[in-house]
């Protein structure tokens, strides 16, 4: 039976990662894998190269923990190409396969590893899209004389003061 890790990661504190995990833990059971570590980035953008769960991942894969990553979908480990494959290529070199459950993707083959590839950067591009949607945006309401950005919160500083 194969060891696996499964990482999860998402973006705010207010975010939970139960949904992952279970999805992911049933994953593991369908494959007949056996899940030996799970790690976690709650409120950790990711596109961030740095997190505490990612770092504790690789630093274990190198210990030979596991031999096979789980993650939820590409997102959840990177969201540029250039980490992505970064840290893929590291898992590669150690011996370990990556699944991605979202894309039914493993790297355990040739095929997996160009499909992982294209999504990766399809991944990338969607998020370079989104950002400049929202720079259009943000120039058209100053464009118009509109406030950006979000709203000043409408506090009441003497109920406040006396609630204290």
């Amino acid at each position: 039976m194969k060891r696996c890790a499964i990482y999860a990661r998402v973006s705010t504190p207010c975010q939970c990662v139960d949904n992952q995990l279970y999805d992911l833990r049933q994953f593991a059971q369908q494959r007949g894998f056996e899940v030996a570590c799970e790690y976690t980035d709650v409120g950790v953008s990711g596109s961030k190269a740095r997190r505490p769960g990612l770092d504790a991942m690789l630093k274990d894969a190198g210990k030979r923990k596991f031999s096979v990553v789980i993650v939820a979908a590409f997102d959840r480990l990177a969201r540029s190409t250039k980490h992505f494959l970064t840290v893929v290529d590291e898992l590669d070199s150690l011996g370990i396969e990556f699944i991605s459950r979202r894309e039914n993707i493993a790297t355990d083959g040739a095929m997996g590893r160009l499909f992982l590839t294209l999504i990766s950067s399809i991944a990338e591009l969607e998020s370079d899209l989104i950002k400049e949607r929202i720079r259009a945006g943000m120039r058209r309401r100053k464009m118009d004389g509109l406030p950006v950005g979000r709203q000043p919160l409408d506090v009441d500083h003497e109920s406040l003061v006396r609630d204290r």
